[in-house]
């Protein structure tokens, strides 16, 4: 405290993140922000993680608030610190996941003199930020804090990042609580028009070739979200598919989801989506790699969407009934409406013919792959991590590349908030820094991190964030010595010129974990992937599980850059064989 009993800057901020729950930070100290530091030491309500890499600090936040469905935290310094955080910035962008950052900035009177350590912050994180702010005087300190805050976790949830400097950290400053902080510029639209629910549930109602497509802003809502939007898929008795972000909004087992849709999505998905004439939307931005060639997609469908961000409606994709408002909210008002004026299905037999229709569909078998008793497929890892590890509460981070198409594709979530991957920026090391975060939050929980060979090195250093904290994280690498998409990319449009995406100089996995204080395993035969797996889960550390997969798999089926989703790739072996094309490489054209 000061003389006269004020609060320094610093232990106001330390006052704002105690009073807004914040239970653990993910940080780096620095020059910038070692007031903040100090005063973090002196307390005892929040846990400081140290990471290795600024980056590394917000994927941990990002894995923490996606399966906690809190704002995430992170404290990083000036210059470096705050542009090292720009990628995971971007990525929670992206992905619409609450994360506050706090940067540290040299003092007010160097702003704009090439301090050291100096950069415009708030210039370079505008474009990768849902907003932020440079706190310019002491008074307003509190409040830009809470703000921060609310804008943060209301609407569609976002990154913001509130920049420090350090002077303004050391003088005196007022305090205020966060429920005297009522932001007027920015209240986001939570309740959907009546008129408009009514005319979507008519839609609905009459529709013949309907579908359900939800996203992850269903999850970003909530678990009120999900079961409503479970409830009333279940109620129609329609079909459902969701993204690669909504994954765990509708349960995986249930018999009318179809999988994921887009560019490696089911076929039934694709297909039903490309066929469908009533499709509704939730909580969905309709980016490319759902949609497909745009002048293709769903020609014959009129599209409900609904959706708390204003911008999303009609941005890529023009929409015929547009509801602005939560998700959660909307579906619960529809669920009125349709409990109180669908008495019975409208079109009872055009459903029972579209669900026809889709069951031919799932009957090409589209997942299937080739087994070898020598070699592990990639898809057999993940299924038998899925058979060993179900019936236990897991939560699954992922990093980018083909082992995360084929974790969304062979894993199955029941519940949402345990799947995390990079889905928007498609971030490669992201999955060891997220399965940290969720760990954290879920002390005595299974987590996973799914990852590849060549994207775990791009934050391997946060192995030693999981060994200092003594967290019980699992690495499961599908090692193909290849960066995997790349390599499929190559093979599939590029005549199998393999251009820098062999892995010349990979390290030794197991001695890497050993060096850590970890745990290393590997299997490179299908017969010792069980036994790996069951070690891996009793093992009471951090383990890196080395798989050596087959380097030649691709990932199937595939979307085209460019193309419909009835112009999908699937690989070779899948039935009927009457039904199919197949090209010169082997491929299996729909």
């Amino acid at each position: 405290m000061s003389a006269a009993g004020e609060r320094t800057g610093a232990q106001v901020i330390i006052k704002a993140l105690i009073d807004q729950g914040v239970e653990v930070i993910f940080g780096y100290p620095g020059g910038a922000v070692l007031p903040i530091y100090d005063e973090i030491f002196k307390q005892n309500h929040i846990r400081h993680i140290l990471v290795r890499h600024e980056q590394g600090a917000v994927h941990a936040a990002e894995g923490y608030a996606r399966s906690t469905g809190k704002v995430g935290v992170v404290l990083v310094t000036s210059g470096p610190g705050a542009t090292n955080a720009v990628t995971g910035l971007t990525d929670a962008l992206m992905d619409s996941i609450p994360v506050v950052c706090l940067t540290g900035q040299v003092p007010t009177h160097l702003i704009g003199n090439d301090a050291f350590q100096e950069c415009d912050t708030t210039g370079i994180t505008r474009p990768c930020t849902k907003h932020n702010y440079l706190v310019k005087d002491s008074d307003s300190l509190a409040t830009m804090l809470h703000e921060a805050f609310y804008v943060a976790r209301n609407g569609r949830p976002g990154p913001v990042v509130v920049d420090l400097p350090k002077d303004i950290q050391f003088a005196p400053a007022p305090y205020v609580g966060p429920e005297s902080v009522k932001p007027r510029s920015y209240r986001p639209q939570t309740k959907g028009d009546a008129a408009r629910i009514e005319e979507a549930v008519d839609m609905i109602a009459r529709a013949e070739r309907p579908i359900f497509y939800g996203g992850g802003g269903i999850i970003n809502s909530g678990t009120t979200a999900c079961k409503r939007f479970t409830k009333f898929v279940q109620q129609s008795g329609y079909p459902c598919t969701l993204t690669l972000m909504g994954l765990g909004a509708y349960p995986a087992s249930d018999k009318l989801f179809l999988g994921m849709l887009g560019m490696h999505g089911t076929y039934e998905a694709n297909m039903a989506m490309h066929g469908c004439d009533v499709m509704v939307a939730v909580g969905s931005r309709f980016d490319d790699r759902i949609t497909g060639r745009l002048d293709a997609f769903a020609p014959d469908a009129k599209i409900i969407h609904i959706d708390i961000d204003p911008s999303s409606i009609n941005k890529n994709v023009q929409v015929d009934l547009p509801i602005v408002g939560d998700v959660g909210t909307i579906l619960g008002q529809m669920q009125k409406v349709w409990s109180a004026k669908v008495k019975r299905r409208r079109n009872g037999k055009a459903i029972d013919a579209w669900w026809q229709q889709i069951e031919k569909w799932r009957g090409r078998d589209c997942l299937a792959y080739g087994t070898d008793d020598k070699i592990i497929k990639p898809q057999y890892a993940i299924e038998r991590l899925y058979e060993l590890t179900k019936d236990q509460d897991v939560f699954i981070t992922t990093e980018v590349g083909q082992h995360q198409m084929w974790a969304a594709q062979f894993y199955k979530f029941e519940k949402p908030n345990r799947w995390m991957t990079s889905g928007g920026l498609g971030t490669m090391g992201y999955g060891l820094p997220a399965a940290i975060g969720a760990q954290l939050a879920h002390p005595g929980k299974l987590v996973v991190d799914i990852a590849g060979e060549a994207s775990i090195l791009m934050n391997i250093q946060e192995m030693s964030t999981a060994a200092q904290h003594r967290l019980p994280v699992k690495i499961f690498i599908l090692n193909n010595q290849y960066m995997g998409m790349v390599r499929q990319w190559q093979e599939l449009l590029h005549g199998g010129r393999y251009s820098e995406s062999y892995s010349e100089a990979l390290p030794d996995f197991v001695k890497l974990a050993e060096s850590f204080g970890a745990v290393g395993l590997r299997a490179s035969k299908p017969s010792e992937v069980d036994d790996l797996i069951k070690e891996m889960i009793s093992v009471d550390k951090t383990v890196i599980a080395d798989i050596s997969v087959d380097p030649t798999e691709n990932c199937f089926p595939m979307i085209p850059s460019g193309s419909a989703h009835n112009e999908m790739i699937l690989g070779e072996g899948k039935s009927p064989k009457s039904e199919q094309t197949v090209s010169e490489d082997g491929m299996v054209l729909v």
